[in-house]
């Protein structure tokens, strides 16, 4: 199996027109920045031009720092797709960053993968024996190559997509360009999130809509679980299907933590998510406090829904430094910890002398919220109860979520009144699996991080 587990944000813009699209891409990907923050990528091509006239720029660091005017203006292009991305065990290269761009026989190929590819192994291992060349290290270039391989042998961009895609066993939403048209294909389990919209006549691809209102686009619709999208100067919109073989599994995790707040993914709110997950934890874990405050940003939303159930008063504790990036999203456990003292500082004013009810998303290392927990009481408060807006996480995630291996998770070889006492709570309430559906309606999910069903079978390299 591929040590490599990352997870991105894709967005693609395709204009029926000779305008260029680049700044468009730029203001998509700004807006899934929370997707990912160590690199970022626009490739795009000219579908009045030859068909070797795609060009791309991609490098480490946030979109505002990857881009400037002078870059935007060398794009041109009236189709692109663009990434941003974070790695976990991942290299974090330049190399390593999307789009993948390379010309092969057919022409000239693009791509952006939010995801992972679990039989990843098995699929260079075949790619090497036909001589395949790698220079990154993700799965996503062995994506490629591999559409590159099934294009040399049909008829078309989208059947090769079909035939590569229906091989691939994992989370993943793609985003492919050729030099006239864009496809989108989303796994058939759901696993990872692509919607599409209108902007007038163009059409847009993300993976989330809140990337649609920064462009002013209108959502259309989610991509179905295992649909491929394409769209053409010449056919428009053409959608075809996977092999349906696989039962839907949408990622509960976009609900608790990735996704952005203002964001519907298949038709849920992530807002109305977490409000419910914080009147689950009230009803089931309540407890004598003062008030209740979340850890910025995705704990907030927990502990309003916890305070309107409860009707403890709910209050910000926590000053963010909106300049720091997210502390789950850096590459290594030393970044994540310092990542947290520079972002958070405690409102002493507010905690001293108060039993708190603390919120967050979920606890993995647990270095972070025992960091918060110490800072609080620092600063005088008396209590600190921490509630957790899902189950413990006993088992990693193979998809594309920064879930790390067994030995790195707490709660793995800890129990809740072990993890309490290492982190310094007073008392500690996580998410009951039985809740955790009501967080994503009716929707089928994967939680396999918390009782170790997977999807598919991750035993296949």
């Amino acid at each position: 199996m591929s040590s490599l587990r990352e997870a991105c944000g894709v967005f693609g813009y395709y204009s029926n027109s000779q305008k260029s699209v680049a700044d468009k891409i730029y203001y998509g990907l700004t807006s899934l920045q929370h997707r990912g923050q160590e690199a970022a990528g626009i490739a795009v091509c000219d579908t009045y031009g030859d068909k070797e006239n795609v060009s791309f720029h991609k490098d480490l660091g946030l979109v505002s720092e990857v881009f400037d005017t002078n870059r935007l203006n060398a794009l041109k292009g009236n189709i692109g797709i663009g990434h941003v991305r974070y790695s976990t065990t991942g290299d974090s290269n330049v190399e390593n960053a999307q789009p993948v761009v390379f010309r092969y026989l057919k022409g000239t190929l693009a791509l952006v993968h939010n995801g992972n590819i679990v039989n990843c192994d098995s699929i260079k291992e075949e790619l090497f024996n036909d001589g395949g060349v790698f220079r990154a290290t993700t799965d996503t270039e062995a994506v490629a190559c591999l559409i590159a391989k099934m294009r040399a042998k049909t008829g078309s961009i989208e059947e090769a997509v079909k035939i590569s895609a229906s091989r691939l066993e994992g989370g993943y939403a793609l985003l492919i360009m050729s030099p006239r048209k864009i496809v989108a294909v989303r796994d058939p389990w759901g696993l990872k999130p692509l919607c599409m919209g209108k902007c007038g006549d163009d059409y847009v691809f993300a993976s989330e809509d809140c990337a649609l209102t920064a462009i002013g686009a209108t959502f259309v619709r989610d991509i179905l679980p295992g649909e491929i999208v394409s769209v053409s100067k010449k056919k428009g919109i053409v959608t075809d299907m996977l092999p349906r073989t696989a039962k839907v599994a949408h990622c509960i995790f976009e609900y608790i933590y990735f996704a952005r707040l203002d964001s519907k993914i298949d038709g849920v709110s992530v807002f109305k998510s977490r409000f419910e997950g914080g009147r689950a934890l009230a009803k089931a874990y309540p407890v004598e406090a003062d008030f209740v405050t979340g850890v910025p940003e995705s704990g907030i939303t927990a502990a309003r829904g916890f305070a309107a159930e409860s009707g403890i008063p709910f209050e910000i504790a926590f000053h963010k430094n909106s300049y720091i990036g997210r502390s789950f999203i850096k590459p290594t456990q030393e970044e994540r910890e310092h990542a947290v003292q520079l972002k958070l500082s405690v409102l002493k004013d507010v905690v001293c002398g108060k039993r708190i009810v603390l919120t967050d998303d979920s606890i993995v290392r647990g270095t972070t919220i025992k960091n918060l927990i110490t800072m609080l009481k620092e600063a005088g408060a008396k209590e600190v109860h921490v509630r957790i807006s899902s189950p413990p996480f006993l088992y990693p995630c193979f998809y594309g979520t920064d879930v790390p291996d067994n030995s790195q998770l707490i709660a793995n070889h800890n129990s809740t009144e072990e993890i309490r006492k290492m982190i310094g709570a007073d008392s500690l309430g996580y998410m009951k699996l039985e809740d955790l559906e009501k967080l994503a309606g009716n929707l089928n999910i994967c939680k396999a991080c918390f009782d170790g069903k997977y999807p598919t079978d991750i035993n296949r390299g």
